[in-house]
């Protein structure tokens, strides 16, 4: 298995190597590229030192299976012919082509076999706050079909990558040493702040992050479902947090959405309020499982739940995603 990252020095691509080790993926050459600042820098993995290549149109990546790319949108667009053009399954984890008709957008708990459909040879990574929440829906929408979501979110500072996560520490730093503070990453200081904006604003009042939620979840889901999202940074380090309410077709108890979550693949129920037992990103980065808890009956609709789930999103939201569908191409024969 010949195995390429894109992206190797970023966020995602140093967590494409943690994960890949970790779930002791069959690699039997790994080739890590990246752009000409970070071409040069070596990483190692499984005790080989790995030289990053820059990222050129040629024929880098030919005899390579499957191509992980988190570079942005961007790159994507321009290299994915020449990452694909030998054969490479390329799975992105970018936007580029997510809602692109003939690109499947995949969760491996949700919807595996689309992945099998790929005319392009590209498979999407979704967005992470849509990764997180479509895996907890996917585990009511057994028990009814799910009519309308919303959704608020409590997005970690890495959400915006390596460097937004060091602004973070030197912006606490920088307030508790009386000092100006520097603010380069986000719209405004983070620290002690919350940010009700995450990506552009649309002509709708949405941002871009917020409708990405609304369209990713019905293609994955194959589904008529109605979501809206209110997306916020807050000043938490990793592990994204979001307080979803749903509308089922018929009536779920607490008690029935527990018993399906605790048996949902990629989750983990922690839901015990009287112990004070919830999720919360602190205690929960570099966790593979999305964590469910604060489950309750909306007061307000009949129909209407409610919960809590956080998930790392440099992992489950980017490259353990990502990964896993790799594995599951592996594991049905697609990929040898």
């Amino acid at each position: 298995m010949k195995v390429a990252i894109v992206g190797a020095s970023g966020a995602v691509g140093q967590e494409f190597l943690r994960v890949l080790d970790e779930r002791n993926f069959p690699v039997d050459e790994l080739l890590l590229f990246g752009s000409s600042r970070s071409a040069g820098r070596k990483y190692t993995f499984r005790g080989k030192e790995i030289e990053v290549k820059l990222l050129q149109h040629n024929d880098d990546f030919k005899g390579v299976d499957i191509a992980f790319t988190s570079a942005g949108a961007g790159t994507t667009k321009e290299f994915c012919e020449t990452i694909t053009k030998h054969g490479a399954v390329l799975i992105d984890n970018s936007s580029a082509y997510r809602m692109d008709a003939d690109v499947p957008l995949v969760v491996p708990e949700v919807n595996a076999e689309d992945a099998l459909n790929r005319p392009r040879g590209v498979i999407a990574n979704p967005n992470c706050t849509t990764i997180q929440m479509v895996v907890a829906l996917k585990a009511i929408e057994s028990l009814s079909h799910i009519k309308r979501v919303h959704v608020a979110t409590y997005q970690a500072a890495s959400g915006a990558g390596a460097a937004a996560m060091d602004e973070l520490y030197e912006q606490y730093r920088q307030v508790l040493a009386g000092e100006p503070v520097t603010v380069e990453k986000f719209a405004y200081q983070l620290a002690f702040n919350l940010i009700p904006q995450i990506d552009v604003f649309t002509d709708n009042g949405y941002t871009k992050e917020e409708m990405k939620m609304y369209n990713e979840t019905r293609k994955i889901m194959h589904s008529d479902i109605q979501v809206s999202a209110m997306c916020v940074r807050v000043p938490a380090l990793r592990s994204h947090s979001e307080s979803i309410w749903v509308e089922t077709e018929r009536p779920i108890s607490p008690e029935e959405a527990r018993e399906a979550f605790a048996k949902g693949e990629g989750l983990v129920l922690m839901d015990n309020p009287a112990e004070k037992e919830y999720p919360m990103p602190l205690f929960l980065a570099g966790k593979d499982p999305v964590y469910v808890g604060r489950i309750r009956k909306d007061l307000s609709n009949e129909n209407g739940l409610t919960f809590w789930i956080v998930g790392d999103q440099i992992k489950k939201g980017a490259a353990l995603n990502a990964v896993q569908i790799a594995e599951y191409l592996i594991k049905v024969g697609d990929v040898k």
